[in-house]
């Protein structure tokens, strides 16, 4: 059994990570972070935390507390400044859900987040990980970003074979995807009976997807008026055959990525709520491209999900444990 801590967990990521650790089988959870509701009991979150199969959910403690507190397992489901500042402690597996430690480049902080990395000199200590793809190298991992995640496992098996200048990612979040804090885009006003793009060419999910694949593509988000759940539509111009072989390879036994056969397409409410994943492989008859679909819950595999996934990778654990994977028939 390893010790958990949660920092931020009041937010939608920390929310979801916190009931991930709770269902752990191997996880018990020491410290719940929140500068916000610090010292008080588990139940000003939500309710439910009252009961967790007769064990003591505990109260939040502040997020410096929580990183302090010595354990096994630190989670950090913080704003990307904050997660920048702190120091990591010297033992154990600290997972970042924010993009704080995602690129390797400190400039690339200032372009696109808007602030100077505190902690530049120690980027190189974080490893970038997608279970499938790279898995977590070190004890410190940056979990990626949810929209990375879905070009990723969409693109990355098949990156050798196709025209690098030719990729186009358009895709689609739901409103969580934009965080708990409050903003006018995220009202329902701007968001139901509408969909629309944001942050179009500067969104900074791009240099992440960049780094990973070792060449920049086209990538334009959009907003759904859904509460969660990610579609992200690849196209691409193939320069050898052989996609879908390529694809099945990368993925031949997965319990979390999907490649559903040929005529398939992804859909979100499959995946909504899970820490799963599908991908769709199509050619289009008129130009001859391919077009890669894959569908992700944003809270799930593109955040909470995948970091438990990583954890469970870097502390020797079955990687399914304390997973969703299974949606509801509807």
């Amino acid at each position: 059994m390893a010790d958990a801590a949660i920092l931020g967990a009041s937010g939608y990521s920390g929310q979801e990570t916190l009931d991930r650790v709770l269902s752990h089988p191997e996880l018990d959870l020491l410290y719940l972070g929140s500068d916000s509701l610090a010292g008080r009991p588990a139940t000003a979150l939500d309710q439910r935390l009252s009961r967790n199969g007769g064990k003591p959910v505990p109260s939040f403690v502040t997020n410096a507390e929580a990183l302090a507190g010595g354990a096994d397992l630190v989670f950090l489901c913080l704003g990307h400044e904050e997660a920048a500042t702190l120091v990591p402690p010297e033992d154990g597996i600290v997972v970042d859900l924010s993009g704080a430690h995602r690129l390797k480049d400190a400039a690339g902080y200032e372009e696109w987040y808007g602030f100077a990395h505190p902690r530049s000199a120690e980027l190189d200590e974080w490893c970038y990980a997608i279970p499938e793809l790279t898995p977590p190298s070190s004890r410190l991992i940056a979990n990626p970003g949810c929209y990375a995640t879905a070009a990723l496992l969409a693109l990355a098996p098949i990156a050798p074979a196709i025209d690098h200048g030719s990729v186009v990612v358009d895709a689609k979040s739901g409103v969580s995807g934009a965080g708990r804090g409050l903003k006018a885009s995220s009202h329902a006003g701007a968001v139901l009976d509408n969909v629309a793009p944001y942050r179009v060419g500067s969104h900074q999910h791009a240099p992440e997807i960049a780094q990973a694949l070792g060449f920049p593509v086209c990538f334009v988000p959009h907003l759904l008026p859904i509460r969660r759940g990610l579609l992200a539509t690849c196209y691409v111009s193939p320069t050898e055959s052989g996609l879908r072989e390529r694809l099945e390879a990368a993925y031949a036994g997965s319990a979390t990525v999907t490649l559903l056969p040929e005529g398939a397409v992804p859909d979100i409410l499959r995946v909504q709520a899970t820490d799963a994943a599908e991908i769709g492989l199509f050619e289009d008859r008129s130009t001859g491209r391919a077009i890669v679909i894959c569908a992700i819950d944003n809270l799930g595999k593109g955040a909470a999900g995948q970091a438990v996934q990583n954890a469970n990778i870097a502390l020797g654990y079955q990687q399914t444990a304390g997973l969703r994977l299974a949606g509801v028939l509807v």
